[in-house]
């Protein structure tokens, strides 16, 4: 089949398949399979009345030592300074190493300002998108020294009933989020000759610890779907839609099938 991590194509469909009962994911059902993903969390502990639960923090020691290197083709790209230039230049697969500022907003917070656009009121202070980056996620409060909780991408197909409207009418320059685009988005995107940016998915905490800095601005009533703004150092996303629109959701899987087809191996 050709697919990959992140469905961007590969040799390999399957590595592994995990079946869970409870899985801990806020959309699962009771029983999940769950195949490729790194990411599960499942922790037992019984509530009898008697106290909080007590649960034992895994021994660090045992885990090996990660070195990150983001390597020498990664692009250091600085939030407050890109111009519309400069993001034409990226290419789709590109690594980017973003450090500035730039705001959060998912679902709920999505629907509040198309509201308030499609009724010809202002953006509340602190929210002007225009040549801004918007990133696509509900963090989680942060706890003792944290600049924020956890802080990973949702899947951004969910806001591409959005992304014309926005992009039309705020000069959006680009967002970030997790997996592909539809076709309404894509093409949004290269009309408006904006940017859609594809963080790590499954990897909150680690994403969490790029962000320096952490304030809401506007909707502190929807909790973690507020919006914020974050200041980041060297958060890396790949680039997935250009301004030309073209997707690594589509070159990376038709790149794998043609690698595919030449190593078929014809059996007598």
């Amino acid at each position: 089949l050709g697919i990959g991590a992140q469905g961007l194509g590969g040799l390999t469909t399957v590595l592994d398949v995990k079946i869970l009962d409870y899985p801990t994911h806020a959309a699962s059902l009771p029983v999940a399979m769950i195949p490729n993903c790194a990411a599960t969390r499942h922790a037992h502990f019984t509530l009898n009345g008697e106290g909080p639960a007590e649960l034992t923090p895994p021994n660090l020691t045992e885990w090996p030592e990660i070195s990150w290197d983001p390597g020498p083709r990664a692009r250091r790209v600085v939030l407050n300074t890109v111009t519309r230039e400069e993001v034409a230049s990226w290419e789709p697969g590109d690594t980017l190493l973003l450090s500035g500022k730039m705001l959060t907003g998912r679902d709920a917070a999505h629907k509040r300002l198309m509201e308030l656009l499609n009724n010809n009121q202002p953006l509340p202070d602190g929210v002007d998108l225009k040549d801004r980056f918007i990133y696509y996620v509900g963090p989680v409060d942060p706890v003792r020294d944290e600049v924020i909780g956890p802080a990973g991408p949702t899947t951004a197909t969910r806001m591409d009933k959005f992304t014309e409207p926005l992009l039309a009418a705020t000069g959006l320059l680009g967002m970030i989020g997790k997996a592909e685009r539809g076709p309404l988005a894509i093409e949004a995107i290269r009309k408006h000759r904006a940017v859609y940016l594809m963080a790590v998915g499954g990897a909150a905490y680690l994403v969490s610890k790029a962000i320096r800095k952490a304030r809401v601005v506007a909707f502190e009533d929807l909790g973690m779907e507020a919006i914020h703004e974050f200041e980041v150092q060297d958060m890396p996303v790949t680039v997935a839609v250009d301004v030309n629109g073209t997707s690594v959701h589509e070159t990376g899987p038709a790149e794998w099938r043609k690698r595919i087809e030449e190593r078929t191996v014809e059996v007598s």
